[in-house]
């Protein structure tokens, strides 16, 4: 059968670097053929950081930064295509999230901006892209987020367990697979973004590897409490956030009553902090009757003291990564949105309304044709 091959890229919170995944569709399950990681040029990344912590800059800044994503994002494509030795007529379709620079699904005006022109990406590739996927959403009444859900449920459902797959990354979010209920998907708060930038700030690097660094210090539990004293974790889901919430001048706004704390005791406190915002939410699940599995992808899943301190705060609980359901740790989101464009290529439903809050399901993402 002749292979239908889409690539899926994400750019995350994290900043780190563009994900992209060659996904084959004409097979049942869908495949994950070849992965590939870029890392995200330093300039590029200083802009894109300013712009999210500030929330300002002007039209000519925003311009630029949108061609020169649409650059990045083409070239990404150009070299996964040359190392794979295919042809961009091979490719059905690039399904590209774009980077999110701004995330507002509870304003009087709602919205979310992505920027990283597909124009350019359809020029510089020869291929077929779909993009702009969460504004449909929004649309029709949702918060345009999260959407890795509906391609955990087509891909991950299990008839006989509570599985839930858990994405660590700049944020944490959830999918809930309960085969008694509709599928529901939300954000429980911090990933990695504080911990990167906390280290950042103060060793200079992107991020404590392995948790080394959090590792050396201790909780401070006055610090803990006054982090989860934060409206976010008592809202119902459906709910989002991002980094215009959770980010460092949050962070120094915190640290004001606790100024004698050492660097490496708030790196401690920060993971304790991400890991006990999963834990407490996890919690809330348990009362089905079912095994509890908890999948765990994204940045996160590498982090030793993270993945040992859920599996102690979750102790009913099977802790272990989507690798164990033939998922790379790094690559989930990425191949959310190849599975996403192939949805918007067929003119299939991609969002889950109980998800995300939408009226009505929709077939998300924009085609910018070849």
């Amino acid at each position: 059968m002749q292979p239908q091959y889409y690539i899926g890229i994400m750019s995350g919170t994290s900043l780190d670097g563009v994900d992209l995944v060659l996904m084959n569709f004409s097979k049942n399950p869908p495949a994950i053929v070849a992965c590939n990681f870029i890392p995200m040029p330093e300039k590029i990344r200083q802009k894109i950081t300013a712009l999210v912590q500030s929330g300002q800059t002007s039209l000519q800044d925003l311009g630029e930064l949108d061609h020169q994503l649409g650059g990045l994002y083409a070239d990404c494509v150009n070299q996964f295509l040359a190392k794979l030795r295919l042809k961009s007529e091979q490719i059905l379709a690039i399904g590209c999230h774009g980077q999110t620079v701004w995330h507002s699904p509870n304003s009087t005006d709602p919205f979310t901006m992505q920027i990283g022109d597909m124009n350019i990406v359809v020029a510089q590739t020869g291929i077929t892209t779909v993009g702009d996927f969460r504004r449909k959403d929004m649309a029709v009444g949702g918060q345009g987020a999260p959407l890795v859900p509906a391609f955990h449920q087509a891909m991950l459902s299990t008839p006989d367990k509570l599985r839930v797959i858990l994405n660590i990354g700049g944020m944490s979010n959830i999918s809930v697979l309960n085969p008694t209920c509709p599928t529901i998907g939300y954000d429980v708060g911090v990933g990695n973004t504080l911990l990167d930038g906390w280290i950042e700030k103060h060793q200079g690097k992107r991020y404590d590897k392995n948790g080394a660094w959090a590792a050396s210090g201790q909780v401070d539990q006055g610090l803990l409490t006054d982090l989860l004293d934060e409206p976010f974790f008592s809202q119902a889901p459906p709910k989002s956030t991002g980094r215009e919430l959770f980010n460092l001048a949050w962070l120094e706004k915190k640290l004001q009553k606790h100024t004698a704390l050492s660097p490496q005791d708030v790196q401690r406190t920060l993971l304790e902090f991400t890991v006990q915002g999963i834990a407490n939410e996890l919690l809330t699940l348990e009362k089905t009757g079912l095994p509890c599995e908890l999948l765990v992808c994204g940045g996160g899943a590498k982090n030793p003291l993270i993945m040992q301190r859920l599996t102690n705060l979750l102790p009913i609980w099977f802790v272990t990564t989507t690798h164990d359901v033939g998922f790379d740790v790094d690559y989930m989101e990425a191949a959310a949105f190849a599975w996403l464009a192939y949805q918007r290529i067929n003119n299939l439903p991609s969002n889950l309304p109980a998800v995300t809050g939408a009226k009505s399901a929709v077939s998300l993402g924009v085609i910018f044709p070849k």
